[in-house]
């Protein structure tokens, strides 16, 4: 199970490992768009910081949810909203819940990716975090009666994968896709920070599971 404090601890070292990878984001964006996703993330996790306290003794969708409407509100352009909303909608699939099952988390990340296709209208291969986003998914529904944290972490290394891949891909969303062809050879910063995202998770629970 990953227990609501697992959850406050990762996303404690998200926010630091964004903080740690902000200008590479912005270096992955410059090659894209307008080369301010990773200050974008600084506001974004920022936000996420100032809520932590008063989130601490809430269930597990409750964070969720409050951290989607803080991101919703500290980020611009269209990441905050994606963001956002996968949390938003990834608190609604665990409202009440102190701790998730493998299958628990499975769905809430389903529901997440859902919400941010149905906002967002991009699909896999647009070239948007989804192409990090949907390979984690897959991991996690093939894993079915793996161990946790070895499941966990097979998602980290499908979103690495994926994160990759956008660099062969031409965008067909947002800012990046006015780049077109130019594009390619260069990583999604979206789907970059959903590696990070999920590998903090994969981390957390590594070494909590330890102490």
């Amino acid at each position: 199970m990953i227990s609501k404090d697992q959850i406050l601890t990762w996303l404690t070292a998200y926010i630091n490992i964004v903080t740690v990878n902000a200008d590479e984001l912005n270096r992955l964006d410059s090659a894209l768009g307008d080369g301010d996703f990773g200050a974008s993330m600084l506001r974004g996790v920022q936000a996420i910081t100032n809520k932590m306290q008063g989130i601490a003794d809430k269930d597990i969708g409750v964070i969720f949810k409050t951290i989607g409407m803080a991101l919703v509100s500290a980020m611009g352009g269209t990441s905050g909203p994606l963001l956002g909303t996968m949390f938003i909608q990834m608190g609604g699939k665990t409202a009440g819940k102190q701790s998730l099952s493998l299958t628990e988390w499975t769905d809430a990340l389903q529901a997440g990716i859902d919400g941010i296709m149905a906002r967002g209208k991009a699909q896999v291969g647009d070239k948007t975090m989804l192409d990090a986003l949907v390979p984690a998914l897959d991991a996690l529904n093939a894993a079915d009666g793996t161990d946790l944290i070895a499941a966990l972490r097979q998602s980290a290394e499908a979103a690495k994968q994926g994160r990759d891949d956008t660099a062969n891909i031409i965008a067909k969303k947002g800012r990046a896709s006015y780049v077109g062809e130019r594009g390619l050879g260069n990583i999604d910063p979206g789907a970059a920070n959903i590696y990070l995202f999920l590998n903090a998770l994969a981390e957390t629970a590594a070494m909590t599971a330890m102490d």
